[in-house]
Order: structure tokens, then sequence, then C-alpha cells
């Protein structure tokens, strides 16, 4: 009877220290999304590309309307570039 109370121990930092290890670990062990969603977005991806406009922003534009374009203007020099640049803004 002089020995009951065995149960009751504080808990120290070193018990603490082992269970804050393992739940760093977590992320390493596989909670993430399905390979068949990240299959899904990369082929969204796919059909787009990113382009610049005149005023410096970029723009989203469907692969599809790029090989159905023309083209106004081919082998431009870079002072003429800039010049069109400046028009824009």
């Amino acid at each position: 009877m002089a020995k009951g109370s065995d149960n009751n121990k504080p808990i120290t930092r070193r018990g603490i220290l082992p269970i804050l290890g393992s739940t760093l670990l977590l992320p390493f062990i596989g909670f993430n999304q399905s390979n068949s969603e990240n299959e899904k977005t990369s082929e969204d991806e796919d059909t787009y590309e990113t382009l610049l406009k005149p005023d410096g922003t970029t723009v989203k534009v469907k692969v599809s309307a790029l090989k159905n374009s023309n083209v106004v203007k081919k082998n431009i020099s870079n002072k003429a570039f800039l010049n069109w640049l400046d028009k824009k803004l």
C-alpha cells in the first residue's frame, strides 16, 4: 500500500520529446493526395501556355488557339519590339 501512487508520475520533457519527434515525421509517411488527382491537374496544365502581354502581365492561352493563330511579323528586331511595347502602354 505504500507504493500505490506509481501511476501518477508527471510528464517530463524526456517523455514528450519522442512524441514530438514522431509527430514531425507524419508528413513523410505519405498522407498526400492520390496520383490520379495529380495526373488530372497535369493534363489541365498541358492544355494552357503562359504568354506575356504588352503591358507586362501574363496570360494563360490554350495551346489549340496558338496552333490556329497567324504570325503577323516574323523575326522582329529588339528595337522594333521595344517601340511596340511603348506604343501599347
